[in-house]
């Protein structure tokens, strides 16, 4: 007879920790939260140290009539909801809902969803942390007044249904001042001029380097025919020839941010998807005759930290695998990233290192292998040794000219055998092997070809989720809770658009953002905003009172508001009116911007409501029917794909950018691919590929 009744938030983790527990425990699931403000009114009491009005969340009636009658039937409630402030939160409010004494030892946490974690965990109950409530209290609060007191203005000022959030409204902002960097960007000119050169036949490349003793950058074209002329005719003589050891370290085991960032890189995942996924590892997988079992520690941390029973199963792991040479002389310990890191939970890392993701991919969803692998690749790279590489800097002199070569070859290569990191311009690092032959100084080497290229500068990059993610986690904008929520937010407001998997921000964005700048700007403070994070941080560790932290921000914030609705101009967005006629009713399309950019909409709305996306003609005529055009679409998800525009006459559609040039060995139309070399075209029939030469401008090379 069951004597216990745990509540955790989701069936998934009721499961796992049910069969870990046995019959003396009844797990039953709160489904999240069960109170919070309610929607049709702010529900803060301002003048009453911002007393919360909480309500019983809609739809939760029979989850709460449940977990009264599993409680008449028990001794003890335990309360294992995650570890975190959200957790905390509630689990503090089904203490209240089940009417527990205030200082019952009801609260049991686990960093890991394994056998022994779980059950060492309930060895050691403690008291709800109220100081983690007060944190997520001061938060929510927080947001909601932002939400709800300048949301009406915009609606009034602007537009129904718009709103303002107090992390989403500067995240939106770095996007808008990105673009107008790009946009006020000039280019500039610059040149490089490449050598083609071999020694016994092995052929190797040297650029320019420097002239008359001095590193010369080439700025326009009369520089580069100076120094062709002053190395017409010279001989290629080895000048210097520098050979060193380099190591390479292993990047740290995942927080919640740099997992989103490489998930973004290397498995192409949003953000969202990345957290749910993880949620599911972290929750419990069914493993055929080992059970359900928990794959990884909790997914929201800002700590590298990893514990030392986990730091001694993955040294003798790495061991019995690789080699007691690929194990460092000291297990290695990660410093924080960021100051402000609340190291409350560890790094993100496997629950048992000896789960290798080949061992259990059969009971793994395509995406759940793909990220657990991710993982846990990290997880052993990061306790592994250090790469050593071989590296060889070579100084060539043509007359007055130095022409420089590097390479490097991996003499060692440590945790690289395991995993590298990716990088956001798509270079890993794990293949850029590339030997010089054996020089030395005073050899005469034989030369080729000699290329001038001309190139611009370019403009930073647009954010993508994981740049995006990056610049919040630097600046101190948010936590890792709230990183996947935001980009989510500000894509269905409407005030930022994705293209190209690049963040883009809309009109009503950047009207949004003016005038929140001009009547609110601590709440777009980058510095205002991180010193309010550091705030709520302070209010967990019990340093500061939760209520002063609302009272200070709420003094200024309430002077602002008065002078905004007195002040604030009401702005009427005007659509742009296209000549295309509505095929429903004939009256004309209007662009509109969406959650994946730009599209055609009736002016008639409400009364008619047809809508089409904006197609953009590829110039390729279709392969199919040889009479049609094929056009870039997007997917009800936000993906690009190419279809004919004759359909559903023709139903030609495909993932890749079709060429419109057929393939030399079978005759089917080539498609673009990327990867991390760059752009490539590949038959999808025989296999075929070539390289796509980039489209920068230069000359002819020359033959010496």
């Amino acid at each position: 007879m069951a004597d216990s009744l745990v509540i955790v938030e989701s069936p998934a983790k009721a499961k796992t920790i049910g069969k870990y527990l046995g019959s003396k425990y009844i797990v039953k699931a709160s489904m999240g939260h069960i109170r919070d403000l309610p929607k049709s009114q702010i529900g803060v009491e301002v003048s009453k140290g911002f007393q919360p009005k909480y309500i019983t969340i809609r739809g939760k009636g029979n989850v709460l009539k449940e977990l009264k009658e599993a409680k008449k039937k028990v001794k003890r409630v335990y309360l294992a909801a995650d570890p975190d402030r959200e957790g905390e939160a509630i689990a503090w409010h089904l203490a209240h809902y089940l009417e527990l004494p205030e200082n019952d030892a009801c609260r049991v946490v686990f960093n890991e969803i394994t056998k022994q974690a779980v059950k060492d965990a309930f060895k050691h109950p403690r008291r709800i942390n109220m100081d983690l409530v007060n944190a997520q209290q001061a938060r929510r609060i927080l947001d909601r007044l932002v939400g709800y007191k300048i949301s009406p203005l915009l609606w009034k000022k602007v537009k129904k249904g718009l709103s303002a959030g107090r992390v989403q409204s500067v995240a939106v902002k770095l996007i808008i001042d990105r673009e107008k960097e790009i946009q006020s960007f000039v280019p500039e000119e610059y040149w490089t001029i490449t050598v083609e050169l071999s020694k016994d036949g092995t052929p190797f490349e040297a650029k320019f380097y420097s002239m008359n003793g001095d590193k010369k950058e080439l700025a326009s074209e009369s520089e580069v025919q100076a120094v062709l002329a002053a190395i017409k005719d010279q001989s290629y003589i080895v000048r210097e020839v520098k050979e060193r050891e380099r190591t390479r370290n292993p990047a740290p085991p995942f927080i919640t941010s740099s997992l989103q960032q490489e998930a973004a890189r290397k498995l192409n995942f949003r953000a969202a998807k990345t957290m749910q996924i993880a949620q599911q590892l972290y929750e419990g997988i069914d493993l055929g005759k080992e059970g359900t079992v928990g794959l990884i520690t909790y997914m929201r941390t800002d700590s590298t930290r990893i514990s030392p029973v986990a730091q001694e199963e993955a040294k003798a792991f790495i061991i019995g695998k690789y080699g007691e040479s690929y194990y460092p002389e000291t297990p290695r310990v990660y410093l924080k990233k960021n100051a402000n890191a609340q190291d409350a939970h560890e790094a993100i890392r496997p629950t048992s290192v000896l789960k290798e993701p080949e061992q259990v991919k059969e009971y793994l969803t395509r995406d759940q292998y793909r990220l657990y692998k991710l993982i846990w690749e990290r997880f052993v790279a990061s306790q592994m040794a250090s790469a050593i590489l071989d590296t060889m800097t070579v100084d060539i002199a043509a007359g007055d000219a130095v022409f420089r070569a590097a390479g490097s070859k991996i003499k060692f290569p440590g945790f690289m055998k395991v995993y590298v990191e990716g990088s956001d311009d798509g270079q890993s690092g794990a293949d850029d092997e590339k030997m010089l032959p054996a020089l030395a100084e005073g050899e005469e080497l034989a030369a080729g070809k000699i290329e001038p290229k001309q190139h611009f500068t370019q403009p930073p990059p647009r954010y993508s989720e994981a740049r995006l993610v990056r610049a919040m986690e630097e600046l101190g904008i948010g936590r890792p809770s709230t990183y996947a929520p935001t980009l989510e937010t500000v894509q269905k407001r409407g005030y930022v658009a994705l293209e190209d998997k690049k963040f883009v921000p809309t009109e009503l964005g950047e009207l949004v953002i003016e005038l929140m700048e001009e009547f609110f700007p601590e709440i777009l403070n980058v510095e205002f905003t991180a010193q309010m994070e550091e705030g709520l941080d302070h209010v967990e560790e019990g340093i500061e009172d939760w209520v002063r932290v609302l009272d200070e921000f709420y003094k200024t914030f309430e002077k602002r508001l008065a002078v905004a609705e007195e002040e604030m101009k009401e702005v009427e967005l005007q659509d742009e009116i296209t000549d295309i006629p509505c095929e429903k009713c004939g009256r004309p399309m209007a662009v509109k911007m969406g959650r994946f950019g730009k599209f055609l909409a009736c002016t008639g709305f409400p009364d008619c409501r047809n809508a089409k996306p904006i197609v953009k003609d590829t110039g390729v005529t279709c392969p199919s029917c040889g009479e049609g055009k094929i056009v870039e679409r997007r997917s009800k998800k936000g993906r690009i794909f190419y279809g004919c525009d004759r359909y559903p006459e023709c139903d030609y559609v495909s993932w890749d950018k079709p060429l419109g040039r057929d393939c030399p060995q079978c005759g089917t139309m080539l498609v673009e691919k990327s990867n991390r070399q760059g752009k490539h075209a590949l038959c999808p029939s025989c296999g075929f590929k070539e390289e796509i030469q980039d489209e920068e401008e230069g000359f002819e090379g020359i033959e010496d």
